[in-house]
């Protein structure tokens, strides 16, 4: 006899498989719209060359000049760079000039020179330009050759070693000529780090291991926060200083982030903030966790925020006649991120939620505390969408504030928090590497983190707020910007042992590894410089059972037998598949088990392969509990399931 069997949409992770009958509760690179369950879209790289960038990226932001250009700027571990047409471009600001550098050539070093400065403070691993170069003696290198970008590859107190892109052939120099080191500013590690220890330093000291007492070590992952100001990118290295980028400049993707980018300065920007974010509707440029005074790093308090002067990126004093000004939270230990609303900006420490809201003279913004107790995990852990802003509690679940502060019912809640059992819980020690981001395309707000025992993002969690669901996937993005700017979602992606192809740095090594970027939601599959590869998606239901009308010869009785479920083993013999849209092939397994605490195993005869021409499955299963699984293994394939019916019927209690 076939029945129809009827599923709600979303996972269920909160009760056991046999518990969740009638419910979905397992699955992978699948979302739910108008109630049934599809595989997502796939993703491209973006490049024309597929270069791939330097570090992980950990911001990005979409925006447009007045002349319509359309740009992604995106901050990583080791710079910042933009995306434009199907090209990067290296914007990445640099540090202070060391001047009065000389270099040590010879033949018989091949393509290694090596730079000589006294105590020049430079590690393994950081990228410099070379300028102002003059090559004296018998070489055959030339400023035109030298004068480039390098990651520096050893290290002593007076001098370090670079790679030429071409061989000394000449006699060479010794601690001769001269050279101006340009380094890029340092934005901090890959991963986040807690306390000190073995191997926290890891800014590309070479004697790896080195126990660590000193000050300068960087607990917090290198970070961004990424804005505009009209046609400005606003960019500040987390707990460092603040960098602008004109895209009305002359020339703008040959020119770098600067702190005196003209018309929009900001020497005068606080030296050290945890992020900036500009207030939209009054353009004031907000430092959040900065310093009490300007210049002084040592003064840098977790609670206290700064703004600026309205409509002025650079003047931060405030007096009787502007609107710069500064204010401290109470509650809690320090901001963890913030967030322009649609009138407003949200500001969450770790314990509470506030809101500053513009008023003007002589206040300038009502600063009012809107939450207790739902402090938010990380910078890039909230993210506005739909009218609401969403973020990832501190201490475990889901919050919405959409004029007043909600906790939002979850029902993955265990599976993302903890991790006893199968549950993939969260790192709380990468927090800070957390990043939400707005799906408009499917009314989604992803979170992607890094589970237990993982230093870097590995999972992501999925609230779909139009159909008011959860899903969990393996779909691991450091950064994610909306289709808004673009026609679809942009989102990197972070591979550990990847080489950057990007930028055009002699030496480039593998130690900070390398971040992809890709548009989302185009096509079926994974297409990237390794080629074309297939997104594996499945879902999986709980357990069904059966509550018998029939005898145990499989007679009908007549009347309902109230022995309850699961009294009864059932037999399955046919399928009846329902795909709402089917490309290419889908695969169905029936999962079957006696008892819920049993390891359920595959059906005899499946896996059974479903075309669109398949019309129904014969199948020879037996089990007290029965729970259906769709995938897909092979690229080109995409699905939308629908209802599922089964040819079932009681056989006997044991």
């Amino acid at each position: 006899m076939l029945q129809k069997l009827k599923f709600v949409p979303g996972f269920n992770k909160q009760a056991t498989e046999s518990g969740a009958e009638g419910q979905w509760t397992d699955g992978d690179y699948v979302r739910f719209r108008y109630g049934l369950p599809e595989k997502i879209g796939g993703w491209s790289q973006l490049t024309a060359s597929e270069h791939t960038l330097p570090g992980a990226a950990r911001a990005s932001h979409t925006f447009q000049s007045l002349d319509g250009e359309r740009y992604s700027a995106i901050g990583t571990s080791q710079g910042l760079f933009l995306f434009y047409g199907s090209a990067f471009y290296d914007i990445s600001p640099l540090d202070t000039a060391i001047t009065g550098c000389t270099l040590t050539t010879s033949s018989g070093a091949g393509t290694t020179i090596t730079i000589n400065k006294a105590s020049h403070g430079l590690l393994v691993g950081r990228y410099i330009t070379l300028s102002a170069v003059t090559v004296t003696g018998d070489s055959t290198l030339t400023a035109g050759i030298l004068e480039k970008a390098y990651e520096i590859l050893t290290v002593a107190t007076d001098s370090f070693t670079i790679e030429a892109s071409t061989a000394e052939t000449g006699t060479g120099m010794t601690a001769a000529g001269a050279a101006t080191v340009n380094p890029y500013y340092l934005v901090g590690p890959t991963t986040q780090t807690k306390g000190y220890g073995w191997g926290t330093y890891v800014w590309g000291d070479s004697t790896w291991g080195t126990e660590r007492t000193i000050s300068t070590v960087t607990l917090d992952p290198g970070n961004w926060s990424l804005d505009n100001y009209g046609q400005v990118l606003v960019a500040t290295i987390s707990n460092g200083k603040t960098f602008t980028w004109d895209a009305g400049a002359s020339s703008p993707r040959s020119k770098r982030a600067s702190q005196s980018t003209t018309d929009y300065v900001t020497t005068s920007n606080p030296t050290a903030s945890m992020m900036t974010l500009v207030s939209d509707r009054d353009r004031h440029l907000f430092h959040i966790g900065t310093e009490t005074t300007i210049g002084d790093t040592s003064t840098q308090d977790a609670m206290f925020i700064r703004f600026s002067n309205q409509e002025d990126l650079n003047s931060y004093t405030p007096t009787a006649i502007n609107t710069a000004g500064t204010f401290r939270l109470d509650a809690g230990n320090e901001i963890r991120a913030a967030i322009a609303g649609k009138d407003y900006n949200l500001i969450l420490t770790d314990t509470a939620a506030y809101i500053a809201q513009y008023v003007g003279p002589p206040y300038t913004f009502s600063i009012r505390q809107v939450g207790t107790n739902c402090g938010c995990m990380g910078m890039s852990s909230a993210i506005a969408a739909n009218g609401a802003i969403y973020w990832m509690g501190n201490s475990g679940g889901f919050f919405r504030y959409d004029g007043t502060v909600k906790s939002i019912p979850c029902l993955v809640e265990d599976f993302v928090f903890n991790t006893d059992g199968d549950n993939l819980g969260i790192n709380y020690v990468a927090n800070k590497l957390i990043y939400a981001g707005h799906n408009s395309l499917y009314t989604e707000v992803n979170w992607f983190y890094a589970q237990d025992g993982s230093g870097q993002i590995d999972r992501c969690v999925t609230f779909n707020y139009g159909e008011n669901v959860w899903t969990t996937s393996s779909l691991d993005r450091t950064t994610w910007t909306d289709a808004n700017v673009f026609d679809t979602p942009y989102a990197t992606d972070y591979v550990t042992t990847g080489t950057p192809i990007f930028p055009d740095i002699l030496g480039l090594t593998n130690t900070y590894g390398a971040s992809f970027l890709y548009g989302q939601e185009t096509g079926t599959d994974q297409v990237n410089s390794a080629g074309t590869t297939s997104i594996n998606a499945y879902i999986r239901s709980g357990d069904y059972d059966i509550s018998s009308k029939k005898n145990m010869m499989g007679q009908s009785t007549g009347v309902v037998d109230f022995r309850g479920d699961g009294e009864y083993f059932m037999a399955v013999r046919r399928i009846i598949p329902d795909f709402k849209y089917l490309t290419g092939n889908a695969k169905m397994t029936l999962y079957v088990s006696s008892y819920p605490d049993q390891t359920a195993v595959s059906s005899p005869l499946g896996p059974f392969t479903v075309t669109t021409t398949t019309d129904k499955i014969d199948t020879r299963a037996r089990g007290r509990l029965v729970s259906i699984n769709i995938a897909n293994d092979a690229t080109g394939e995409t699905w939308r399931y629908g209802t599922l019916r089964l040819d079932a019927q009681a056989d006997g209690r044991r």
